[in-house]
């Protein structure tokens, strides 16, 4: 399948020309006055007025904001939500980290990236809870041989140094360290956008969410197994964590007075698939901006619970549920199943499809935009770090790639062969190599792990998938840890 092949076709013949790449390098050139490009540099004067400048940053500036204002026009986006949009530090990083890819790779599909745009960060194994599907396998103690606080921070220097736009902290449950504040705050003084993913305990206490949004939070997720709270309760193992979980979403949302984004996050079981639409309710009555609805991964303490797991006919009932759910919403629906980009694109006649991690307008000229970021990100959009430095494709992909106690973050990024695999979706295995939908979904790459043991095999929770569960060759993984 081809999204709006003639877009593709432009793009190509734009950066792939001498002129574009010309255009590019300069563009990404270390800036005279200081910045880290002149991409960097124009951006800012667009977003905040052009001020006293040399005569080469006005001419770069009369230049560039020529180039910009005719991608807004090609790409039918709104000038005005431009503006806003590129006075994020972050959103700007974005944008480099784009144009770097770009003039490295040329316009590929999927589109090979410079760099991440995200890390995921295990910031601890502690936790507060248990959860019975724990990717991490976390308790109350800290893990052996931990990052220091020394290491964490040459760690964000890393990250910084590859110009990633964003780093989402997770665990165990990272508010609960008591380095959480100050590497949130380092982050963000470096320009990176800051999020974080939690149970929502420690945000049920006003002090500790004024002290994280002071510290530069900009996106808090917290998680939701269920809109009962005795069954949230009964599946984390600590009475009172629904209220205290919802409590510090509402704090959240007080404190932040507009300026921090804030989501629940559901995995979805056959314990709690029938509440699908009643979470999205919730998520609506909470005035939250996202509803994130995260695939089921047998990892972790997740294999011990792997009967939960959704049939693949399950499973597209509720990906249509959610893909219903956003339309005409103002609060995003979202899944980190892959298969939602090929049940919406079915669903609205060929008119809209939901990336998997990233959503975008809906606009017909940047459906295009699916098959370059669309699918599953594992070693491809983002990658995992661990608590103690070692680096993964995913959290839910325990597969070692390196350790940032010993290995450059860009050299694993550029040379590591599993994450160039995982950027390769031609070397996916049946039937997800065939599908015509393999740029846009492709499969989750962790679930193929975990119950193939291969990374790139198939996703046994689509429909295609299915067959190879039931009369494939493959040996379950899941099947030989239990």
């Amino acid at each position: 399948m081809s999204l709006e092949v003639d877009s593709l076709k432009i793009a190509r013949i734009i950066f792939g020309s001498k002129v574009g790449k010309a255009v590019l390098r300069r563009l990404l050139e270390e800036d005279p006055s200081g910045f880290r490009s002149r991409l960097e540099h124009v951006l800012e004067m667009f977003a905040k007025g052009k001020g006293r400048v040399s005569f080469s940053c006005t001419l770069d500036y009369y230049f560039y904001k020529l180039l910009l204002e005719t991608s807004i026009k090609f790409m039918h986006m709104s000038k005005e939500e431009f503006l806003e949009g590129i006075k994020d530090p972050a959103i700007r990083r974005g944008m480099e980290l784009v144009f770097r890819s770009l003039l490295k790779y040329g316009v590929t599909v999927p589109q090979r990236l410079a760099a991440p745009f995200l890390i995921v960060w295990n910031f601890t194994n502690a936790c507060n809870l248990r959860c019975k599907h724990c990717y991490q396998n976390a308790d109350s103690n800290p893990g052996v041989g931990e990052l220091t606080l020394e290491e964490k921070m040459m760690a964000i220097e890393q990250i910084d140094e590859l110009g990633i736009p964003v780093i989402a902290l997770s665990g165990g449950e990272p508010t609960i360290h008591p380095d959480f504040l100050e590497v949130v705050e380092e982050g963000a003084r470096r320009g990176i956008y800051m999020a974080v993913a939690t149970n929502g305990i420690r945000f049920a206490e006003e002090d500790f969410t004024r002290r994280a949004i002071q510290a530069g939070l900009r996106y808090v997720e917290v998680s939701l197994d269920s809109v009962d709270p005795k069954k949230h309760n009964g599946f984390r193992g600590v009475d009172g964590a629904w209220e205290k979980a919802v409590k510090g979403l509402i704090n959240v949302i007080k404190l932040g007075n507009g300026k921090v984004s804030t989501g629940i996050a559901m995995t979805v079981t056959r314990l709690n698939m029938d509440e699908v639409k009643d979470m999205m309710r919730l998520g609506e009555e909470l005035g939250v901006t996202r509803v994130i609805f995260f695939n089921f991964i047998p990892t972790g303490r997740g294999k011990e619970i792997n009967e939960l797991d959704l049939t693949p006919e399950e499973r597209e009932e509720v990906l249509k549920q959610i893909y219903m759910g956003s339309i005409g919403s103002k609060v995003q629906k979202v899944s980190t199943a892959p298969q939602l980009a090929r049940v919406s694109w079915k669903m609205s006649s060929e008119e809209d499809v939901l990336p998997t991690h990233f959503t975008v307008p809906r606009s017909k000229s940047l459906k295009a935009l699916a098959e370059f970021i669309g699918g599953c990100g594992a070693g491809r959009i983002y990658l995992a770090l661990q608590p103690d430095g070692t680096v993964t494709p995913c959290v839910f992909l325990p597969m070692p790639v390196g350790n940032l106690r010993k290995d450059r973050l860009r050299e694993i990024w550029e040379k590591n062969k599993v994450i160039n695999d995982l950027k390769n979706k031609d070397l996916l295995k049946q039937p997800c190599g065939s599908c015509k939908f393999k740029y846009i979904c492709g499969g989750c790459r962790a679930r193929a792990y975990a119950y193939f043991g291969d990374y790139l095999a198939p996703d046994p929770g689509c429909l295609k998938g299915k067959q190879y569960l039931e009369e494939g060759p493959w040996m379950l993984a899941v099947a030989e840890t239990s």
